[in-house]
């Protein structure tokens, strides 16, 4: 999923960038809060890593700005400040969580994967559809009990499809999620992923799990 990290602190961002990517997210960085602030306003995110102590614009403005524009994008503050009244002023400012420094960045992924699924239709931490089943918290995928394994973009895409299944996703939406801000999204990348995860996931002995609807998109599960 797609995320936005506003940090001016350079070895911490870097160091949260990498952790994020690993770990699946697709990541803009940014180091003040005016930047910040309109990254926030022309992406869509699923999610928000706000420092409080920023040059430019400090995080509360920032996060009061976005929530007085109505949007409600999550967003996980993370600050050195560590007592109650600042915990209070954050939430009572619309932050969905609070993290203080220092921090194991395990912790910080399991935040951001539950705000990131509360925002979802299907919040669940484990999803089926038909003989497919996603552990989010593992990040495993199976089909009929078969264990299949997939790279990150592919991951990244599958869940997507099946946080919405039955739902259809458009390509759009699927660039705004699946890849950071300063990718190069091909014409045709992602009907190569869809390809690799039919590849991968379908058999001929079974109803197919991905369908294409041309100049729209894709849906997972049952065609409506």
């Amino acid at each position: 999923m797609r995320v936005l990290l506003i940090e001016d602190y350079q070895p911490l961002r870097r160091s949260l960038e990498q952790g994020l990517r690993e770990a699946g997210f697709s990541v803009d960085a940014s180091a003040d809060g005016e930047e910040g602030l309109w990254f926030a306003t022309t992406n869509a995110y699923d999610a928000i890593i706000l420092d409080l102590m920023l040059p430019k614009l400090d995080g509360l403005t920032v996060l009061e700005r976005l929530r007085s524009a109505g949007n409600r994008t999550p967003v996980l503050i993370l600050t050195a400040r560590d007592s109650v009244d600042d915990r209070v002023r954050g939430l009572d400012h619309g932050a969905d969580d609070y993290l203080t420094k220092p921090f194991a960045l395990a912790e910080l992924l399991a935040r951001l994967r539950v705000m990131v699924r509360r925002g979802y239709s299907r919040p669940e931490t484990v999803l089926t559809v038909g003989h497919l089943t996603l552990d989010t918290a593992a990040r495993t995928v199976a089909v009929a009990g078969e264990t299949i394994p997939l790279t990150a973009k592919e991951y990244a895409l599958l869940e997507l499809l099946a946080r919405r299944s039955g739902e259809l996703v458009s390509r759009s939406d699927i660039v705004e999620h699946c890849y950071d801000f300063a990718a190069e999204a091909a014409s045709n990348v992602i009907d190569v992923y869809i390809g690799y995860l039919r590849r991968k996931l379908e058999r001929p002995d079974r109803p197919r799990l991905i369908h294409t609807r041309r100049g729209q998109g894709y849906l997972l599960g049952n065609e409506h």
